[in-house]
């Protein structure tokens, strides 16, 4: 039960994104909605499901989740946190608990990791990369009593992000609302944002202020953009090239600009959609930087070459991506790239949002090994179930059948044929039968049956563990069972399956 209602909270962030989204909602909520998604598992720890339960569709469901306003918060003292309507003041993701759950804080941070996370989350803005190096810190120290409101290398970056840290002054180290007794800290720029000072009317609703704010910001726009283009492509944005002795930074430049001039069109569709976030993917979508299949001229220059470096799509699977791709296919997932099942996940380039939150783009040794026994059982496990069904069933093989074998040459064109639905059933491939990919398709499993022919005795049955149907052992005279699953095992570790 506690885990059930951890998952269901867990996803609560995520519902509220779905939900803006499926109801085509302006995506400014995302830092403005004044609700919060809740399921009936949530709804009991809120302490509002009695009100809602009529709104549930089932009751039971832990993960069916509505929107609704939490009443404002009441301390073990007794203190009812202030509000004009008696509710929490939602400011979307900005006032979930996740968020400041997420990002914790000291008595030295003083919210300024919660700051930092603000610009670069909804405005695109690293402010750790505009931040000067300071060549002596201690100095700085002993020469000013507050560094970081005197100091010119501090208040840089200190008059920035100071004032929004202070508009997260009732939450604690640990996320939780707890309404500060005390005044801000006086060695701190005052709450607000950017040289707007937030006033005392305001500071019950410090987060709403700021979402407000923020939702009328271009950069919030431009920031949505750079998420979907992360999306979609599976990289982030370039950076602006910095090293001017670069003998290739006019191309970087170049690529910089025109990749700008992208993100920036694609966001003014977006905000004159009334923030539709579905126009920014299908704009996106549309655009060359997606459309691009590879670079086909062949004696384009160097500088050439980087600046188109970054054009097109292609990147790795992630591990629930690869499960549902598996899913799509043979109709059931592998299993084991699930979150929490045996961690290889992380090993594939997974996530867990604790201590792993950067995916891996590149593939390593431990991610080739997965890749390889992903295939393996995966082929093992369909191969032998799809020859078990009905003919008219069946999702692998629906016109050919194990006796069919590559000995007798009047059974090439039917496998041909065969390996032909494969390629476009796996792989996505439209292909004559002719082509050199079914070419050597063809070849692999006639030779796989030439050879264990030619060795002159095998097992007739196939393996206990690559069953079919209600557990039934194959017989596999011809060995051309095992051929296939060796066929659908090599397609499964082909870049047109593992890559997107």
């Amino acid at each position: 039960m506690f885990g059930t209602y951890r998952q269901a909270i867990q996803r609560e962030p995520y519902e509220l994104i779905e939900y803006i989204i499926r109801n085509e909602r302006p995506f400014t909520e995302l830092v403005t909605a004044d609700y919060i998604l809740v399921s009936p598992y949530t709804a009991r720890g809120y302490g509002v499901l009695e009100d809602l339960k009529e709104q549930f569709e089932d009751p039971d469901d832990p993960f069916e989740f509505i929107p609704t306003q939490i009443p404002a918060l009441t301390s073990r003292s007794g203190k009812v946190q202030e509000s004009s309507d008696g509710h929490y003041p939602h400011a979307g993701l900005l006032s979930t608990f996740h968020y400041t759950r997420r990002y914790p804080t000291t008595d030295t941070n003083r919210n300024r990791l919660r700051a930092r996370m603000y610009y670069q989350h909804f405005l695109g803005v690293d402010i750790m990369q505009l931040a000067p190096r300071v060549s002596d810190a201690a100095a700085i120290d002993a020469k000013y009593e507050i560094p970081t409101m005197q100091a010119s290398e501090c208040v840089v970056c200190h008059k920035t992000i100071d004032p929004v840290a202070g508009l997260f002054q009732d939450y604690d180290k640990d996320g939780w609302f707890i309404s500060r007794r005390a005044d801000w800290h006086e060695d701190m720029f005052g709450p607000g944002r950017e040289g707007e000072q937030r006033s005392d009317a305001q500071r019950w609703r410090s987060l709403q202020w700021l979402g407000e704010l923020t939702a009328k910001d271009p950069r919030f726009a431009t920031a949505m953009v750079e998420h979907v283009y992360y999306i979609l492509m599976g990289r982030k944005v370039l950076a602006a090239p910095q090293d001017i002795d670069d003998p290739y930074f006019i191309a970087r430049r170049q690529a910089y600009v025109a990749q700008r001039d992208m993100i920036d069109a694609v966001a003014e569709k977006f905000v004159a959609d009334n923030y539709n976030l579905k126009t920014a993917f299908k704009a996106m979508i549309h655009t060359r930087f997606y459309r691009a299949d590879g670079v086909t001229v062949t004696d384009l220059s160097p500088e050439r070459l980087v600046a188109l470096d970054d054009i097109g799509l292609l990147r790795l699977l992630g591990p629930e991506q690869l499960e549902r791709k598996i899913l799509a296919v043979f109709g059931e997932p592998w299993g084991r790239l699930k979150p929490d099942y045996t961690k290889i996940d992380i090993l594939y380039g997974g996530i867990d949002s604790k201590q792993v939150t950067e995916r891996m783009a590149d593939p390593s040794g431990a991610m080739g090994a997965i890749q390889t026994m992903m295939a393996h059982e995966v082929s093992g496990k369909n191969v032998a179930f799809d020859f078990t069904t009905e003919p008219g069933k069946r999702v692998l093989f629906p016109n050919i059948e194990p006796d069919v074998t590559p000995r007798e040459p009047a059974n090439e064109q039917q496998i041909r044929r065969a390996i032909v639905h494969l390629h476009h059933r796996i792989l996505g491939l439209e292909q004559a039968l002719d082509h050199p990919d079914v070419d050597r398709t063809y070849r692999l499993f006639k030779g796989i049956v030439d050879d264990a022919h030619a060795q002159g005795r095998f097992e007739e049955r196939d393996i206990y563990f690559c069953r079919g149907r209600d557990d039934k052992r194959l017989s596999d005279p011809e060995y051309t069972v095992r051929a296939w699953r060796a066929v659908v095992a090599f397609l499964l570790l082909q870049p047109e399956f593992l890559y997107e």
